[in-house]
């Protein structure tokens, strides 16, 4: 691999490694509390497991994609990486589709089952998950992207070395 390519490579992973980790960090920082007609709310991600679930895998996330920076490329641990890039993909798809749900609970409420929305009450804490959620978005968009190329060229690698 080129050094260019290696560069693009790394900044990639980096990049990806910087959403995530930003993700994790807002999430895990967003605690609020307000008073309602003398009751106080208090809202922290700790209080929802799948905004805990979201904070973990994010961090697995982040975690991961700076320790494979490290490996070589055309290393029998390349094949590996593919493999732990979709399981990580997975978990990462998994805390979005949890974290979005309850979100979208948190926001709207569900009348159906009686269950008041907290966000006109609690406005900065809806706001800081959201931001949240975006940054891991954009950071599982650029990761599912760059393990489509990384496959993309392992098949097509693949089909050269057959003829």
């Amino acid at each position: 691999m080129s050094k260019a390519l290696r560069s693009i490579f790394i900044f990639v992973r980096v990049g990806i490694a910087a959403a995530c980790a930003v993700a994790a960090i807002i999430m895990a920082t967003s605690h609020y509390s307000t008073n309602f007609f003398g009751i106080t709310m208090e809202a922290k991600f700790q209080y929802t497991p799948s905004f805990k679930f979201f904070v973990i895998a994010n961090a697995i996330a982040s975690a991961y994609n700076l320790v494979v920076v490290f490996v070589p490329t055309g290393s029998p641990l390349s094949g590996l990486v593919i493999m732990c890039d979709t399981i990580v993909v997975m978990l990462l798809t998994g805390a979005m589709a949890a974290t979005g749900a309850i979100s979208e609970l948190g926001k709207h409420g569900n009348a159906h089952a009686g269950w008041l929305p907290i966000c006109n009450q609690i406005q900065a804490y809806c706001d800081h998950v959201s931001g949240s959620i975006i940054s891991a978005f954009v950071g599982l968009i650029v990761f599912v992207l760059f393990m489509l190329y990384n496959i993309f060229k392992i098949v097509s690698l693949d089909l050269h070395a057959c003829r």
